[in-house]
């Protein structure tokens, strides 16, 4: 018995040795920035490719010479997208001719490739899937980025536009996935990438299915990635992304209290892609933007929820999405509301 508790006590020590030496790395990463992977010739797919974080993944992806897969259920945009990446190859090639040819300086020549496939519906995702595999290869990364928003209290919502902000925003994860991970595991190699939101680790009033959805879409990612480390294939990446509001024009009209927004204004789309492609390349497991998200969601997970509601009150993020959802109340009466940007 004493030989049994022994060992326990020196197994403990070690895990805290290990707790300590993770900490390390991670304040290692703050300081010095580890270089960033290369991800020439690999397959990349994109949901929600036609948007405007969608498309701006594409682009960063395209000047590192990814393949890249863009899925999106609107087939002009996800066209508008391909074709700003064909104009990255081209503009990568001219300037290959000029360093002395093609053939001797990039050989490869990277492809896009486009595929209309609404994500909220299950076998519509396993078909597609099926397609890349079959006309492109083998996926080497996955970013989950499509997304919708109701934009009404719940009350006044209809059931079928909850139910399609969770199926998009979080089945969907489950069901891209599934198509593209058994391959990944096979290989030891891949990457996959939940494009969430701060939403979805801490929540405000009146968007109650949007922040149930993208809550879902983290807690789906978290356990994926203990389950990856359970079957020990160290070959498999997972990056969580979760930025503050994006001013991407989803949720227009949102304000916090007036005097603060100069100081947590909506982030720049560029910027906040920027900061989840610098995560993703160099492997990091989670990125909050700006990094205040950090500390609002260990708030969050200390303070009492009445002290919780009082910072929410004097920071104006207790009804900062009332003024959204009043303008797209409006919109919808005059046939102008849309269901996804």
């Amino acid at each position: 018995m004493m030989m049994m508790m022994l060992g326990l006590v020196l197994e403990f020590v070690l895990v805290l040795m290990k707790v300590a030496w993770a900490i390390a790395l991670a304040a290692l990463r703050w300081v010095a920035r580890p270089r960033e992977k290369r991800v020439t010739g690999q397959v990349c797919v994109i949901t929600g490719a036609g948007g405007q974080l969608g498309r701006l993944f594409a682009l960063e992806f395209a000047r590192r010479r990814a393949v890249l897969v863009l899925w999106d259920i609107n087939s002009q945009s996800n066209e508008e997208t391909a074709e700003l990446v064909r104009q990255i190859y081209r503009e990568q090639e001219t300037h290959a001719d000029r360093e002395g040819g093609v053939e001797e300086v990039q050989p490869f020549k990277p492809q896009v490739y486009t595929y209309v496939c609404d994500v909220g519906k299950r076998e519509n995702v396993y078909s597609t899937a099926e397609r890349v595999r079959r006309e492109v290869g083998d996926v080497d990364l996955l970013i989950n980025n499509a997304g919708v928003v109701s934009g009404q209290h719940l009350l006044e919502c209809p059931d079928e536009l909850i139910e399609r902000t969770m199926v998009v925003n979080c089945h969907a994860h489950f069901w891209t996935t599934k198509a593209f991970l058994p391959r990944m595991l096979e290989m030891n190699h891949g990457h996959i990438v939940t494009v969430a939101s701060s939403l979805g680790l801490f929540s405000t009033a009146g968007v109650e299915d949007y922040c149930a959805s993208k809550f879902g879409a983290i807690g789906f990612h978290e356990s994926l990635s203990h389950e990856i480390k359970a079957s020990e294939k160290d070959g498999i990446k997972m990056t969580l992304v979760c930025p503050y509001l994006v001013d991407t024009g989803m949720f227009r009209g949102c304000r916090i209290r007036k005097e603060i927004e100069p100081f947590l204004p909506p982030l720049k789309p560029e910027f906040c892609v920027k900061q989840a492609m610098r995560a993703i390349l160099t492997d990091q497991p989670m990125i909050c933007t700006p990094r205040i998200v950090y500390i609002i969601n260990l708030m969050k997970s200390i303070l009492p929820f009445e002290a919780i509601v009082c910072m929410y009150r004097f920071l104006g993020a207790d009804k900062c999405m009332y003024p959204f959802l009043a303008q797209r109340k409006e919109a919808m009466n005059n046939n102008e509301a849309k269901n996804g940007i």
